[in-house]
């Protein structure tokens, strides 16, 4: 395969900077999970008051952002396994590209209830 034949095209210049960030997100969200994880050894009313911060709104929209960074990140991946492996692969990046997109807007929409539903009934009851 010729050099850049996997980035062609806005479509893989997005894909590819969209894979770089969501990575990064997930790594900070990992980094972030062990340490307030490991914050329940030095002082476990610390680590309480963190957790009591999760059950906010906020952190209820921050969660579908990692949601969304997590699926993106896995869909992109087994597209990018598609074309490096597939010997068809980088003729049909493109349409590859944008059934990850569908799939992945699908998936999201069906994410916003379980994901979003206490944040929503804590801002606005019941």
């Amino acid at each position: 395969m010729p050099a850049g034949t996997l980035y062609r095209g806005r479509e893989g210049m997005w894909s590819w900077v969209a894979h770089r960030v969501t990575g990064v997100l997930i790594f900070f969200f990992l980094f972030v999970h062990v340490l307030d994880t490991a914050l329940v050894r030095v002082s476990p009313e610390a680590y309480d008051k963190v957790v009591a911060t999760y059950k906010t709104p906020i952190v209820a929209l921050l969660e579908y952002g990692l949601v969304a960074a997590i699926l993106f990140h896995a869909l992109n991946g087994l597209r990018v396994i598609a074309v490096d492996f597939w010997s068809k692969g980088p003729r049909y990046q493109k349409q590859m590209f944008w059934t990850v997109m569908g799939v992945w807007i699908v998936l999201m929409a069906g994410a916003i209830y379980p994901v979003l539903g206490h944040a929503a009934r804590v801002l606005f009851g019941s």
